[in-house]
């Protein structure tokens, strides 16, 4: 006959408790991963140019910040890229989502997009109004588009759609620079930068946890640098060296007024020290109208990322539509 050990009472008490404390330690990797996830994601929904290139869309990012989006730049395929964005796991860019956007400058690649963000969400169903801050010009801009598309939204409104009579409009904020929007999420910084003849801004987007520039369309302006000082990321449009020697003294004359270089773009990054540079709007004036082979090699990806890397030692990478960082 054998007879069963007891437990010490003091030793129950001391199993009792390291059990207690493995179920609650199991769950602590967990706790600290879902802490240390972001509350911002940047999302490309767009890093083309005027060029018709069928892998880019117009230029246009979002900042997601705790499920919010916030959009910059108007570009065309705005709308479907960011159901292409939801589709692929970022939720929060279903296009009925999109409500606040700001604009950098009124060239047509970057609000071609305009009045598909007016409609589209609404026509799936957006209830409130977009918000749109941007320069000079964006309330005529939106003014003439609702013109434009009256016949639309007399026909969805009164008939047997029944669409709402709210979600269409646009409250447009013409800006200056300074802070220019603030909510719980977000603070957003707008800056004068040096376009040609054009009003322009860069943005400055400060997240609980991410300080994001973009530079919009510029020439080298020590703004950039101003505004970033060791950002966590610093998201610039950029030509090709390679390509500039190809192009007539016209263009050259057009890129250095209202572009940035590679060797620019290294120098005002070597002094900004941003975490992560991200290269988009990568146009090539002149050799994009050319469309030589010569013209399509010197400025290539491949080829700006060699100038980059040859120039700049921080971290770089070459953005391209629907990355997430």
């Amino acid at each position: 006959m054998q007879t069963s050990k007891r437990i010490p009472p003091i030793r129950r008490i001391w199993c009792v408790l390291a059990v207690l404390l493995f179920i609650s330690t199991s769950h602590w990797p967990a706790l600290a991963q879902d802490k240390a996830a972001p509350q911002t994601q940047i999302v490309l929904l767009g890093t083309g140019t005027p060029l018709p290139d069928p892998e880019r869309s117009g230029p246009c990012t979002a900042i997601v910040v705790n499920g919010t989006p916030y959009v910059l730049d108007l570009g065309t395929g705005v709308v479907r890229r960011a159901a292409a964005a939801r589709n692929k796991g970022v939720k929060a860019l279903e296009p009925t989502n999109l409500k606040i956007a700001f604009i950098t400058h009124l060239h047509s690649d970057h609000t071609l997009g305009f009045a598909d963000v007016m409609l589209t969400p609404w026509v799936m169903g957006r209830r409130e109004p977009l918000e749109v801050y941007g320069p000079t010009g964006t309330a005529a801009m939106a003014d003439h588009l609702l013109k434009a598309f009256e016949t639309d939204v007399k026909s969805r409104t009164e008939g047997p759609e029944h669409s709402n009579k709210i979600g269409y409009k646009v409250n447009v904020h013409e800006i200056k620079p300074g802070v220019i929007y603030k909510d719980e999420n977000i603070t957003v910084k707008a800056f004068a930068v040096d376009h040609g003849n054009l009003q322009a801004y860069g943005y400055r987007f400060e997240t609980p946890d991410r300080t994001i520039v973009i530079s919009g369309d510029t020439r080298p302006t020590p703004a950039i640098v101003a505004n970033c000082q060791g950002c966590d990321v610093l998201i610039h449009e950029v030509y090709t060296e390679a390509s500039f020697a190809l192009v007539s003294d016209e263009w050259k004359k057009y890129r250095l007024a209202y572009h940035t270089s590679s060797k620019e773009l290294a120098e005002i990054a070597t002094k900004a020290k941003p975490a992560l540079l991200i290269l988009y709007h990568r146009a090539n004036p002149g050799c994009d109208q050319a469309r030589t082979d010569e013209c399509r090699e010197a400025g290539s990806e491949e080829q700006l990322l060699k100038e980059m890397r040859e120039a700049y030692k921080g971290k770089v990478v070459a953005g391209h539509d629907l990355d997430v960082y």
